[in-house]
């Protein structure tokens, strides 16, 4: 049935007049005028790894709301600090977001004399994404008779020729945690620093390096084919991503308790209102089941929080691992 411009004009103006109906109509028309046209997020690890995939599965629940289309940009090198680098020359007009592990923010101060970046005042926090466990893998360089953390270390301390353990980044979380443990169990092992767990993954499983420590969710994928092992996990309790591998406290290293969490932020001189803006996107993203779901599926528990509680965060954890990096003595050029 033919319709002119006028009449359609008519039915569309009594259809605004119905209660609500005009309302949400002008809210839709509202959110869409206000949504960037493209968002590109910056991570600085790989393709394929945890926060890779916090990334893209946070891109979707914010394609269409916050921005109309989102791109991922993996921007690899200096254990992350290249994408942090990076958000000085963004634009500040929220079509750049930048994804981190803490670790970048809280530890590297520590270990860096001279960093390209300064954590506080150089990004604007929009929020915590989600939370994580680390867990210590091995590969078919060590004996299946190796079934746990103690085992590890003694057959560490009997093989130091192949005492050696892979991680995301030097200076990373789950580089800490491994010096911690080995320092715990007074074995000696070499530190090889990779761009993300992925790439370490790959060598372990091709047995050129002994050990992996990396977030609980990089292993899941490989554990089916038996040639990847949890001999522990970094929580203060069990994963239930992998409920039968007990945690490092059970095993003899109470002070052995490490976890992290992923955050969105924008660059400096993001207009608060703008900041606002992608707050509350990411917090209605991060409460999508299909997110949720995404999330869970690589061994992350999603987690929103406010721009102060992401603050909040952020200094207590950098002022905790103070302490932690001096008793290790690890420093970094």
């Amino acid at each position: 049935m033919h319709t002119t411009r006028r009449e359609f004009i008519r039915r569309s103006a009594a259809l605004s007049s119905l209660p609500g109906l005009g309302l949400l109509g002008t809210q839709a028309a509202q959110a869409q005028a206000a949504a960037v046209d493209a968002l590109r997020i910056v991570t600085g690890f790989a393709a394929g790894g945890t926060s890779d995939t916090v990334c893209r599965r946070v891109a979707e629940g914010l394609r269409g709301t916050y921005a109309r289309s989102t791109l991922v940009e993996n921007k690899t090198g200096a254990g992350g600090q290249i994408a942090i680098a990076s958000m000085k020359t963004a634009p500040a007009d929220g079509t750049v977001m930048l994804q981190t592990p803490a670790s970048m923010l809280t530890i590297y101060p520590h270990i860096y004399k001279k960093l390209q970046y300064d954590p506080f005042k150089d990004l604007v926090p929009v929020s915590v994404a989600c939370t994580f466990e680390f867990a210590l893998a091995v590969g078919p360089s060590v004996p299946a008779s190796v079934t746990n953390v103690p085992e590890f270390l003694a057959w560490v301390k009997a093989h130091p020729d192949q005492a050696n353990f892979g991680s995301p980044a030097a200076g990373s979380t789950p580089h800490f945690t491994a010096e911690m443990l080995s320092r715990a169990g007074n074995a000696a092992m070499r530190h090889v620093p990779y761009r993300g767990t992925q790439p370490a993954v790959l060598d372990l499983t091709g047995g050129q390096i002994a050990s992996v420590s990396g977030p609980v969710g990089d292993f899941l994928p490989h554990l089916a084919g038996g040639r990847v092992r949890l001999l522990g996990v970094s929580g203060a309790k069990r994963s239930r991503f992998v409920p039968q591998v007990p945690t490092y406290a059970e095993q003899g290293f109470k002070d052995v308790v490490t976890d992290e969490w992923f955050a969105f932020y924008l660059p400096a001189g993001t207009s608060a209102e703008m900041a606002q803006r992608a707050n509350a996107a990411m917090r209605s993203a991060l409460a999508k089941p299909e997110v949720i779901d995404g999330l869970s599926a690589m061994g992350l528990e999603a987690r929103s929080s406010t721009q102060a509680e992401l603050l909040d965060m952020q200094r207590r954890d950098t002022e905790r691992w103070g302490p932690v990096v001096k008793a290790v003595g690890f420093t970094a050029e």
